[in-house]
């Protein structure tokens, strides 16, 4: 009798894949290396947890999780409309912003298609690409960060869709408002231009783009972002696309039912009410910035200036090695050699008290190295 192939009767870009590899756990440390008191410096979590008004909203709504949530998430829609002047049938829901960007994917990119994103750009637009069967255009990155001018002229007859992350991630590059305008309207528009804005809220507000106000005159724009970082629910797995109303409405008829959950949709119209949590988050996050900014300048370190919650530095050839020293010490960065960046790490910004043992990790490790 022959035997079920598993892997020849799946579909070939999945086969192609290798799963996305997340931030080191906390608990996988400590079951592999024995030790406690870690500090997580990886996933570009905010590191002050959630608000006390999520706590109390969700507090609330403990007691009704034997009832399935509200399948269009009427309230957070009108929350979100209500605060970012949109309508609610622009948005789309999303089990975190990357199931919003997978949605869009499969609604509008087959595998006759391209998908054109930046080369150290997030690794969920090559995976989404590739698990549709689509062709992945990777376009070298200037100076870290998106070369507008080189995706303008990668795209061919069979592009169907751009992602641009803004900021970038890992890299925190940033592109300005008027770079931005200028190469959505240069884009055919039978191409959808997909802008991550996961990182939006850490952007100074005199330079954010007005993002959401441009999709009226471009019809293919689909700005998408999440309440994993600023807002402090990674852990709840909340986003939103926010789109045409005919690009929405598509999108909706193929996305998951409940695919945000009571507890995550609960949250987020807490957090979203939360002004003055996301203001202190934000403090946080620049004051952080400023100190591990400055802590390289004083250890020779070169890193790529951020807008995000993170920075990302250059330690050279022993980036590999210093990453498993800072794990053996207590301390989670993020190695991304993954997206063609061998020699950084990238360090999320902490509390004051878990970038101090960075600091004194990092110190530790360097007067090992030289016998001190």
């Amino acid at each position: 009798m022959q035997e079920f192939d598993a892997t020849s009767l799946a579909l070939p870009g999945i086969r192609e894949l290798q799963p996305y590899q997340a931030g080191k756990p906390i608990e996988e440390v400590e079951r592999e290396l024995g030790i406690s008191n870690i500090v997580k410096l990886a996933s570009n979590e905010n590191p002050l947890g959630v608000s006390h008004a999520v706590k109390q909203a969700l507090a609330k709504k403990i007691t009704e999780l034997a009832r399935y949530p509200d399948a269009n998430g009427f309230y957070l829609k009108t929350a979100l409309a209500e605060k970012f002047a949109i309508e609610t049938n622009q948005i789309t829901l999303g089990n975190g912003s990357n199931d919003v960007l997978e949605l869009l994917a499969r609604t509008y990119v087959t595998d006759q298609h391209e998908v054109i994103f930046s080369q150290h750009a997030f690794m969920v637009y090559p995976l989404v690409t590739k698990a549709i069967g689509a062709k992945p255009v990777a376009v070298p990155a200037k100076d870290y960060g998106h070369d507008l001018d080189a995706m303008l002229a990668a795209i061919t007859d069979k592009t169907r869709m751009i992602f641009v992350a803004n900021p970038n991630n890992p890299t925190g590059t940033f592109l300005t408002t008027e770079a931005l305008q200028a190469f959505i309207a240069k884009v055919p528009k039978n191409i959808l231009v997909v802008l991550d804005e996961a990182y939006y809220e850490y952007v100074p507000s005199d330079v954010r783009a007005p993002s959401f106000s441009w999709i009226s005159e471009h019809s293919n724009l689909i700005v998408t972002r999440t309440f994993s970082k600023a807002y402090g629910l990674a852990g709840l797995r909340a986003g939103f696309a926010v789109s045409n109303a005919k690009v929405a409405d598509l999108m909706n008829r193929i996305r998951q039912p409940f695919n945000m959950n009571e507890l995550a949709l609960t949250a987020a119209m807490a957090a979203l009410g939360d002004e003055e949590f996301l203001e202190h988050s934000i403090q946080v996050n620049a004051e952080g910035m400023a100190q591990v900014t400055a802590f390289c300048d004083a250890r020779g370190l070169s890193y790529i200036p951020s807008h995000g919650n993170f920075i990302t530095i250059r330690f050279g050839s022993e980036a590999a090695a210093i990453n498993q020293k800072l794990l053996q010490k207590g301390v989670i960065v993020r190695p991304v050699a993954g997206y063609e960046l061998p020699e950084h790490l990238r360090v999320s910004i902490g509390l004051p008290e878990e970038m101090d043992a960075f600091y004194r990790a990092y110190d530790e490790i360097i007067a090992e190295q030289s016998g001190g």
